[in-house]
Formats: structure tokens, sequence, C-alpha cells
């Protein structure tokens, strides 16, 4: 099968929907499909005339017999080619729709919304990479629902994190620095435990400036920056370390597509405190952490108190972690899974 992937350049981005792209293209190449991975220029998902140019140049340079897969990311950059788009066999990529990320004023979020609602229906297969995203899509952006596959995400084979090995609690907290992310409310629910011995590492890039400095400024303001480190993006070797020095993995997002980074923790043994939202939710065994709705500083405060302080039960999380961990599925079963679903 020759498949084409078209993204929003540039492909190495370090983030949980690249990350699942990158995997899938190479699972997909050792399965002996031809995948060409097309960089799209331009504004996305907001997208500009450069976004549309670059989509039409790509859409243009595809064989007849190549199979496109649109990522969700970069949808709305083709809705001048949405007659093309139903015209041929296409399948979309969609880890979240983009009209359900926070950060933009509702008129923004409408229009994604719109442009939205009219491409997805035009796709012939739909890849979501969990089940609540699927009902999403159905309920809200009329994609027929015999046309979506979820696919989650794989594992990587990890070992067990060691922790940082006392007497304080590292917190480990792992996500591009945007509003949907919900790190202002983690730093929030953290202020709230001056009298516990904490420290909380924030790693991702900077995908918005402006909320990233807001941030820093709020840890200040709430005088816990001394126990907050702001590491940026940190990959291979760097990461595994702060991995493996990491006592808790917190997450307070807005919504979630999945929880790449989730599913990571729990594969190396980490307790966790996240929000119900999206898959996330469904990735935590009630023994494993603490679920919390989004945006609810003083629960998540108060749910973090008992694992930061009560180190017995943080060690029986830690062990139901591990267990449920072992039953994720690997990327090599689930690049297979996502080739069925583009042959179906």
């Amino acid at each position: 099968m020759d498949i084409a992937l078209l993204v929003p350049g540039p492909f190495d981005t370090v983030s949980g929907g690249y990350g699942y792209d990158r995997a899938i293209v190479a699972g997909l190449r050792a399965s002996g499909h031809a995948v060409d991975v097309l960089e799209l220029d331009g504004r996305h998902p907001l997208a500009d005339d450069a976004a549309h140019a670059s989509a039409a140049a790509a859409w243009a340079r595809l064989g007849p017999d190549t199979l496109p897969v649109i990522d969700g990311l970069c949808l709305p950059a083709f809705a001048p080619l949405a007659n093309a788009l139903a015209a041929r066999r296409t399948a979309g990529l969609i880890h979240h729709p983009t009209a359900l990320e926070t950060g933009h004023d509702e008129a923004t979020r409408e229009s994604l919304r719109v442009t939205e609602r009219r491409l997805m229906p035009l796709l012939s297969r739909v890849i979501v990479t969990s089940q609540p995203t699927g009902e999403r899509l159905a309920a809200e952006f009329g994609v027929n629902p015999a046309r979506i596959v979820c696919v989650e995400p794989g594992t990587n084979a990890a070992a067990r994190s060691t922790g940082s090995g006392g007497p304080g609690c590292e917190i480990l907290a792992i996500g591009v620095i945007t509003p949907r992310k919900g790190h202002d409310v983690l730093l929030r629910a953290l202020a709230m435990l001056p009298d516990l011995d904490w420290h909380l590492t924030l790693v991702g890039g900077p995908r918005d400036s402006v909320h990233a400095h807001s941030l820093e400024a709020l840890a200040s303001e709430l005088g816990i920056a001394r126990r907050v480190t702001f590491a940026g993006e940190q990959v291979d070797a760097a990461l595994e370390r702060l991995w493996q020095g990491a006592d808790i993995f917190a997450l307070a997002s807005h919504y979630e597509g999945y929880g790449m980074a989730l599913a990571e923790a729990v594969k190396r043994g980490l307790p966790v405190a996240v929000t119900n939202t999206g898959a996330a939710g469904t990735l935590v065994a009630p023994e494993t952490g603490v679920v919390c709705p989004p945006g609810d500083v003083g629960m998540l405060g108060r749910a973090m108190r008992r694992v930061i302080y009560d180190t017995a039960l943080r060690a029986e999380m830690a062990e139901a972690a591990w267990q449920f961990g072992r039953a994720l599925p690997d990327w090599t079963a689930q690049g297979h899974a996502f080739a069925a679903a583009l042959h179906t």
C-alpha cells in the first residue's frame, strides 16, 4: 500500500501527537508499506494562505494509487479542496478536533468547528486515538460511526521508575505549553500544599510563548517558583532520567484525545494525578492514582495531598500502575492495527 501522511511541519516536533505519527509511520514502513511524509508549511490549525497553498501543492503531488492520510491538525488547510477529498479515498488521523483546543476565543473555535464539521464527514476512513474521541466525532461532527476506527497509541518497553529516593516528593508533568494542558491548574493546586515537601518538573516546549511566560509569572505570584522547574523540551536520555527520578506523574489537562505521556507514566509504574477528560480517565484504574474533574483546583490539591504525604499509599499505587502498564499495547501491534484500519 502506498500512503502519504500529510502533516504540519516540522515532522520532528516534540509532542504526543507527532510522536504517535512518527511511530505509526515507522511501523507501517517496517510492515512493507511505502509511506511518504508530506510536511505542510503555514499556520495550523488556523490555516493561512501559506497553509492553503502548501496543502494544495501536496495534494497535487499525490499519485493516483496513493492513499492520503491527513493529520487532523492540518485538516482545516484542506477546506478549499473539500470536493477533491470527497472524490477519492481519503483517510483522516484525528488526535482530537482542533475546535476543542482551549486558548482560542469562541469565535475562532466556532470557525474551526464549522470547518471540521464540513470536512470530517467527507473522509472515507477516520482513525482516532481513543474511543471517547470517536464518540465525539460521531455525535458532534457528523462522522458516520461506521467510518471510525480507534487505534490507540502504543507504548515502548520501559524500565520501572525508581523514584527520587526522598525525603521529598518529585512530581513530573509532561505536556506542551498550551492552555489546554492545564498547567496553571496544577500550579494552583500545588500552591495549596506549602506544608508538604514537593518539587515539580514541568517538561514541554513553549508552543504558546505568551502562555509560557504567564505560567512562570504565576509560579512567582503563588510563591512556589523555587519549587518548580520549567525544563522545556526533553528527549531521549535526558527525559528518561526525569522519568526515573519521578515519584508522581501529574497532568491537569482540560481535554486529552488520549494522553500518551500518561500511558508512559503507568508503563513505568508511576502513580498518577490526572483529570477525567477525553481518554485520560480511562487510562487510570482507581488503584493507580487519583482522577479529578478538569479545572477543579481545590479537588486536585486535596487529592494530591494524599498521594504526596502518604508514602505507603504511593507505593501501593506505584505497584498497581506497574501491573496495569503491562497490559498496554506496544507500537508493533498498533502499527498493524493502523494498517488494517486503512485496508478496510
